[in-house]
């Protein structure tokens, strides 16, 4: 096995800033920029901070779309510090999996509790992020003790065969009911090997029928709306490798200019790779079903992000500016769970103590981007308190 030394390891501030950012960034929820564009449909730089802030609707990519595989990259990157600072207090390889597989159940759980937070009953779904993080948590785990070669190997064959199952499911009958899994009439259909890949009409589709409909429901479980789905999580985790892979080097003994110089020659790799594959026709990109494709592809995005963040923040050693960011990323969970908890009771309360028209100051038209901009500076307030006061919550 190769294992990290048994020294405590020095934190990477520039992670910390990256995940914060990506955090606040989610917890924002676009500043309504998507609604507030709508009031200016003439406008091209409106209608670019409209399509950026927002989810694509199936294929292609949006700034918005490179927060969930930013979030999962990062889990493996910070792997390595993790485990190393567990066999620097002297725990031993089976309490640290014991603790693995207890932290991927607990994720797993939680996020099934968020999203049941306003259903009637519990919801067993499992697109939420931190149920595609727990759900392949384990053996990202188990690859941090390995060498370098099998991970690249471990990711490979993920990707290539979640390809295969796609690839090789077969397509829906030329009189398919689009309508009965939730597509729209108007809908633009992928053609030849692509569509494959075609909304709720897929091998992770058809697998989701049978296996939600395991647990109890109120009704019968057909098709997700958004077309997210369960074995999301595989591919996923090849996301997670690559980031546990760009741990490895930046905890290295490189010198940090050759370390950013790998960041960004795999960055450019993976976005060229992940569109080349997409435009040769052998696999779409779309974030929603993660094809193997956006894997590569957005996984380059999120590794010329991290470049950027370690390149200012530990390379340069400009921190100061990113201290807003690093109280985030110290409590990252906290503030995940307080936007999916809090976000209307905060605003409600504002528009009590403040008055009800108090986010419609500047005219209606503005109201979206002041709901979430107050919201999101309470949020902050509150994990800043936290940080003061040393309260980390960790799962």
């Amino acid at each position: 096995m190769n294992t990290a030394p048994n020294t405590p390891p020095a934190r990477l501030t520039s992670l910390d800033a990256y995940r914060g950012a990506i955090m606040l960034l989610m917890a924002s929820g676009g500043l309504g920029l998507p609604e507030i564009a709508k009031h200016f449909p003439d406008s091209a730089a409106w209608g670019f901070l409209g399509s950026q802030t927002d989810h694509v609707a199936w294929s292609g990519c949006a700034i918005w779309d490179l927060i969930q595989p930013s979030f999962m990259f990062m889990v493996g990157v910070a792997l390595p510090w993790s485990v190393a600072n567990r066999q620097a207090a002297g725990q031993s390889f089976g309490r640290m999996f014991t603790h693995a597989v207890w932290r991927a159940i607990l994720l797993v759980l939680l996020a099934v509790f968020l999203s049941s937070a306003w259903s009637r009953q519990t919801e067993w779904i499992f697109p939420n992020v931190l149920a595609q993080i727990g759900l392949g948590y384990p053996l990202l785990f188990l690859l941090a003790f390995t060498g370098r070669r099998l991970p690249w190997l471990a990711a490979g064959g993920i990707l290539i065969a979640y390809w295969l199952a796609f690839a090789l499911y077969p397509l829906p009958p030329a009189d398919f009911d689009w309508k009965s899994v939730g597509v729209p009439a108007n809908w633009p259909h992928f053609s030849g090997l692509a569509a494959h890949w075609d909304k709720n009409a897929n091998c992770a589709s058809a697998f989701d029928v049978w296996f939600l409909n395991l647990f109890p429901r109120s009704t019968p479980f057909a098709f997700n709306n958004g077309g997210y789905q369960t074995l999301n999580f595989v591919p996923s985790l090849a996301t997670m490798i690559f980031g546990l892979i760009a741990g490895r080097l930046l905890r290295g003994s490189l010198p940090m200019p050759e370390k950013l110089q790998r960041l960004l020659l795999a960055g450019i790799a993976g976005v060229v790779l992940g569109k080349a594959i997409e435009l040769t026709g052998l696999c779409p990109i779309v974030k929603r079903i993660w094809t193997p494709s956006w894997a590569i592809y957005s996984s380059g995005w999120v590794t010329l992000m991290l470049a950027g963040f370690v390149a200012v923040v530990d390379w340069r050693g400009w921190k100061r500016w990113a201290f807003p960011l690093v109280v985030v990323g110290l409590n990252p969970i906290t503030l995940y769970c307080l936007s999916q908890l809090s976000t209307k009771f905060i605003r409600q309360q504002a528009q009590t103590h403040l008055g009800q028209n108090c986010f419609a100051t500047f005219g209606p038209t503005w109201v979206p981007m002041l709901e979430r901009g107050f919201t999101l500076l309470i949020l902050w307030l509150i994990v800043w308190w936290m940080y003061r006061r040393k309260i980390f919550l960790r799962i």
